[in-house]
């Protein structure tokens, strides 16, 4: 488990005192379990974990990679004896992003838990930002958002289509009013994280864990980051087959 210098956010410790009805993290005691599922990125994998360490926070590496077939296995495997990854799993056959997930988090031991893509399209240097309001006591659960101004490339019109429809939809369901129910990044007080029940194999994940959060009834917080998507040509794998699958997901886990 890695020990870079203490993160502590802006005025978090000054203002413990004078909370009220709120659940502060103290600062000092912050481990976030960082969980890395991982598919055939062989080109990005290394660069993720030095951005992932290069963040000052105290923090559990687990890498799940779900059967690569590229060389990423390899790579991982060396990693891992470099003292770079803490925790590293294989599945046997490929299982899914969701199911990647589920391994990583019951291996997980942080009282905070955050996803983080293998494909450089989310940028660890906006988990400060995500964490505060959990240890600022404010909220169990912060999802970052990629709608709510922060820098992001330029890409597909549709995919923005898409990603309103599910999210709208979604809060629909839950009575939320989020912007981002597809983002990644998804902050989560440990033991909460843990406690969920999760089924989903696949992009399924994004609406299960959402659903599961509003039936749990927990503070939900969203705050902007930013958002460097890649196209299809530079490895996405997401599709509108997915997006499909996502209605029917959050019917399942809202309705039924």
């Amino acid at each position: 488990m890695t020990s870079p210098a203490r993160y502590t956010p802006t005025n978090a410790i000054d203002s413990l005192p004078r909370l009220r009805g709120r659940t502060p993290l103290d600062p000092s005691a912050l481990v976030l379990s960082v969980l890395i599922p991982v598919y055939n990125e062989l080109h990005s994998i290394e660069i993720i974990l030095d951005q992932v360490h290069a963040v000052p926070v105290r923090k559990q590496i687990i890498c799940v990679d779900d059967c690569s077939r590229d060389g990423t296995r390899e790579v991982l495997e060396r990693l891992k004896k470099e003292g770079r990854i803490d925790t590293l799993i294989f599945h046997d056959t490929n299982r899914g992003k969701g199911a990647a997930i589920r391994t990583a988090l019951a291996a997980s031991t942080g009282n905070v838990v955050i996803v983080q893509d293998a494909d450089l399209e989310y940028d660890p240097a906006d988990w400060p930002g995500l964490l505060e309001p959990i240890i600022d006591g404010r909220a169990d659960a912060v999802f970052g958002s990629r709608f709510l101004g922060g820098p992001h490339r330029v890409l597909y019109f549709w995919h923005s289509v898409g990603n309103l429809l599910l999210t709208t939809f979604s809060n629909m369901c839950n009575n939320l009013n989020l912007t981002d129910m597809e983002t990644c990044y998804k902050a989560i007080r440990g033991d909460l994280a843990r406690s969920l029940t999760l089924t989903s194999d696949r992009f399924g994940f994004e609406p299960e864990v959402t659903a599961r959060l509003a039936k749990a009834d927990v503070r939900i917080f969203e705050v902007p980051i930013s958002y460097s998507g890649r196209t299809y040509a530079e490895g996405k794998k997401i599709g509108w087959k997915d997006g499909v699958a996502a209605v029917r997901h959050i019917i399942r886990f809202n309705l039924f």
